[in-house]
């Protein structure tokens, strides 16, 4: 009896708990709260957003510069490997063929609640060979495109980087992320209990858009010139960094944009930040002597002087608004053209103050300084040219020598190319086209005109003056360039001292700035090495030899035809005089 009663209660019992997981079933099933339809709903529910290949870079001829590759996340099950107990085989193997820390794997395994965790990022195809051919159960490959720069170093801060999300973060790569990114796809579907999807409850499957192709107007060719250049100039004069630009003067394209020290593109992460930076058009520097051919310009331009108009230079030292100004060479009198030719800076200071403090100021305005050239990569600096009314007496003669003021590379070239091109002025162009994956062209910047700060004429004039810069007993011969004629002005600026102020003795920005042909510019170039070590610091000696060393393999890729020397130069050409530039105070 006493067995019977707990028999009794014991299926009473049972019951009860059947009946009420019955009820509880039945009331799930058939009429579940809906809290509870939205938690199991959630849980079921697969929405992938999927981003389809970033769109290519490329130079102007269509070489390759950056485009996504497929690569995989090498990724674990824990659970599984655990179950299977093959955990310390399985972390042995990871950790060999991904050359990673043992503990590190290991701990990243030794986790068996969890179903998925990642062990490495973005591992190129042909790397994971090894890895298998082992064939591991529970190690899983999962699909991604990774961003890859076949030519490394080539053109780095131009090109730019994208991030490991896809996302671009410098140069080029930044600029057009909207384009190169293209449309994500999407998906959406319901997954089982494993979190595997139902593939048959699949309701929206939107694939993706390729982002569109970037070409560049760089041409890899002029790159490479320029880049090598740029080598052979740290080589032997040590400068703290060195760039150089190329462009076209007629169109405004940028067809080579180097800079050192320099990073490999496909490396971004492990680069200082210096390295990456573009200075081309984010370092602002007072120009020295190469600010001279646009104050002579503007005189010449607005009638205050004459090419052959006398200016005493004072045999190299003049007291001016209570202040000394040295030439670095004692000159006496010299015509408008020989103060271009001899880098005078007396004769550039006096022949600013025929023109007066506002016209100077419109001058460097119309030639672009203080404001950025909108060329389409990202950080461009715009300078400093403050208004006359922050100058004193003495700063008009400064100015023409290049301090008082701070300016870019690429506003250098600019405006130098302004000389070379009848006057005007071009925006500087760095994209050539933008395609689209139906092989659409939906952009192409056309050039575009910003300014004309003198007239065809005075650009006429200036040019044959520049072209006596690189002519014997000018500051430039060794920018000169067989076969051709070479304009071009050199600059050697004493840097400021920004702790104590005024000028450091021994510190220099050195750099030349021309084009060529004379008669015809097609291309003009701009060399800077910032702070020379060793071997001299004159913008003659350390800069004009790698822009002559660009100009001469350019001209001949691009097969511009050599010109004659015509009777107008030849009678103009000198055998005497210095071959240094003139610095400043």
């Amino acid at each position: 009896m006493k067995y019977k009663g707990r028999t009794v209660i014991t299926s009473v019992v049972i019951t009860a708990v059947f009946v009420g997981l019955g009820v509880r079933l039945a009331f799930l099933h058939l009429r579940p709260l809906p809290e509870t339809l939205s938690r199991i709903e959630s849980g079921r529910h697969l929405e992938q957003e999927t981003r389809g290949p970033r769109g290519r870079i490329l130079d102007r001829n269509g070489n390759m510069l950056a485009l996504d590759i497929a690569a995989k996340h090498v990724c674990a099950d824990p659970k599984f490997i655990s179950k299977n107990g093959n955990m310390q085989d399985v972390c042995t193997a990871l950790s060999s063929k991904l050359s990673m820390n043992r503990a590190e794997v290991w701990e990243l395994l030794n986790q068996p609640e969890k179903e998925y965790v990642r062990i490495k990022k973005f591992m190129r195809e042909d790397a994971l060979e090894p890895l298998r051919a082992m064939n591991l159960k529970g190690v899983i490959f999962e699909d991604v495109p990774i961003r890859d720069y076949p030519k490394g170093v080539l053109g780095a801060h131009v090109v730019g980087y994208a991030n490991f999300e896809g996302i671009g973060s410098a140069g080029m790569e930044q600029t057009m992320n909207a384009k190169l990114q293209g449309v994500a796809g999407l998906r959406i579907s319901q997954k089982d209990g494993r979190r595997h999807e139902i593939y048959s409850q699949r309701t929206v499957d939107i694939d993706p858009q390729s982002g569109a192709d970037v070409y560049l107007t760089i041409d890899q060719q002029i790159q490479h010139f320029a880049e090598v250049a740029l080598d052979n100039l740290v080589a032997k004069y040590h400068p703290n960094a060195a760039w150089a630009i190329v462009q076209n003067v007629r169109t405004g394209e940028i067809l080579a944009m180097a800079s050192l020290p320099t990073f490999n593109l496909n490396r971004f992460s492990t680069a200082p930040a210096e390295w990456m930076r573009n200075r081309g058009i984010n370092y602002t520097y007072e120009p020295g002597s190469t600010m001279k051919a646009m104050i002579v310009a503007s005189a010449l331009d607005c009638g205050a002087v004459r090419d052959t108009d006398i200016f005493d230079c004072e045999n190299g030292a003049w007291f001016y608004a209570g202040k000394m100004l040295h030439d670095s060479h004692p000159y006496g009198n010299l015509t408008v053209a020989d103060i271009i030719k001899k880098s005078s800076n007396i004769g550039a200071a006096k022949v600013a103050l025929q023109m007066g403090n506002t016209k100077v100021y419109q001058s460097l305005r119309s030639f672009g300084f203080g404001e950025r050239t909108g060329l389409e990569l990202p950080g461009e600096d715009a300078g400093i040219v403050w208004k006359t009314d922050r100058w004193s007496k003495l700063s008009i003669s400064r100015i023409a020598m290049g301090h008082e003021v701070l300016v870019t590379s690429m506003q250098m070239l600019s405006a130098i190319g302004a000389i070379a091109n009848d006057g005007v002025r071009m925006k500087p162009l760095i994209v050539h086209k933008v395609v689209n994956t139906r092989g659409e062209t939906i952009l192409a910047p056309p050039p575009q005109e910003l300014s004309r700060p003198i007239r065809p004429e005075t650009s006429k004039l200036m040019r044959r003056l520049l072209a006596r810069v690189t002519q014997p007993g000018g500051t430039a011969p060794m920018a000169a360039l067989p076969g051709y004629l070479v304009a071009g002005k050199t600059g050697t600026a004493q840097k400021v001292d920004l702790v104590n102020g005024g000028y450091y003795n021994n510190k220099y920005m050195a750099s030349f700035v021309g084009f060529l042909p004379v008669e015809n510019p097609a291309i003009s170039i701009i060399v800077v090495a910032d702070e020379p070590q060793q071997g001299g610091y004159y913008g003659g000696t350390v800069c004009a030899p790698y822009f002559r060393e660009i100009a001469d393999q350019t001209v001949r890729y691009l097969r511009i035809p050599p010109e004659g020397f015509t009777t107008e130069y030849l009678t103009d050409i000198e055998t005497s005089g210095s071959s240094e530039e003139s610095i400043s105070e």
